[in-house]
C-alpha cells in the first residue's frame, strides 16, 4: 500500500529518469599545483577518502579548470609537493615534477613535538617550512598530524624548492565533465562550523 509520501516520490523519481538528469562526480585530493592565470588546479587523488587517514597514491595527477564563478570555489588553494610525512618509517613522500611520479626521501629527525595545535606558540604566526641553511635542517608543521618536526635530508635533496616539504591544501571538486570543476571546496581552509 502506497502512502501519500510514496505517491509523490514515485512520479518524481520517474520524471528524474525521463529527464536524463545527470548527476556529477566528486574528486578529492592534495593540491600539487595551482595556476591562477590559467585557472587550473592539479591534485593527487586521495583514493582512501577516510578523514584523518588520507592516502595520496593515484597517478597521473588530475587537473581541473576552476569554477568560473568565484562563489563556487571558496579560498584559493595553496600548492605543495609533500604527500606523506611518516615519522615511524622516517621518510617523506613527495610528488616529483621531473619524473611525474612519487619519490620517497629518507629523513633524520632532529626534534619532534606532538599535540601541537595551530594556536600553539611554537607555530602561531610562523610560515613553514623553516629552512636553516647553516644547520642544514628543515622545520615543518603538519596540522592534520598536530606535529612540529625538524629534520635533515640527504645532501642532494636539501636545496629543493621550499614547497617540496609543504603539504598542499586538500580540496574537494564536483564535476560533470572531466577536467572542469563546477564547484571546488578548499577543505583545509574552510571552517564548516563557522557561522
Amino acid at each position: 500500500m502506497m502512502t501519500r509520501m510514496h505517491r509523490w516520490l514515485f512520479p518524481a523519481f520517474l520524471l528524474f529518469l525521463v529527464c536524463g538528469c545527470e548527476l556529477g562526480q566528486v574528486d578529492q585530493g592534495r593540491v600539487i599545483a595551482f595556476d591562477p592565470q590559467k585557472g587550473e588546479v592539479t591534485l593527487i587523488q586521495d583514493k582512501r577518502a577516510e578523514p584523518g587517514n588520507p592516502d595520496y597514491n593515484t597517478l597521473p595527477p588530475h587537473t581541473y579548470t576552476i569554477p568560473k564563478d568565484p562563489a563556487e570555489m571558496g579560498p584559493v588553494p595553496v600548492a605543495g609537493k609533500r604527500l606523506k610525512l611518516d615519522v615511524q618509517a622516517k621518510e617523506i613522500v613527495i610528488f616529483d615534477e621531473a619524473t611525474q611520479n612519487f619519490k620517497t626521501i629518507p629523513i633524520t629527525i632532529i626534534d619532534m613535538r606532538t599535540g601541537i595545535g595551530r594556536d600553539h606558540p611554537l607555530v602561531r604566526g610562523k610560515t613553514f617550512p623553516i629552512i636553516d641553511q647553516e644547520k642544514k635542517t628543515i622545520t615543518e608543521y603538519s596540522l592534520r598530524q598536530r606535529l612540529l618536526i625538524t629534520f635533515t635530508v640527504p645532501e642532494e635533496y636539501f636545496n629543493l624548492p621550499p614547497e617540496t616539504w609543504e603539504a598542499g591544501d586538500e580540496v574537494r571538486i564536483y564535476y560533470k565533465e572531466p577536467g572542469k570543476a563546477l564547484r571546488m571546496m578548499n577543505i583545509t581552509r574552510t571552517d564548516i562550523y563557522k557561522k
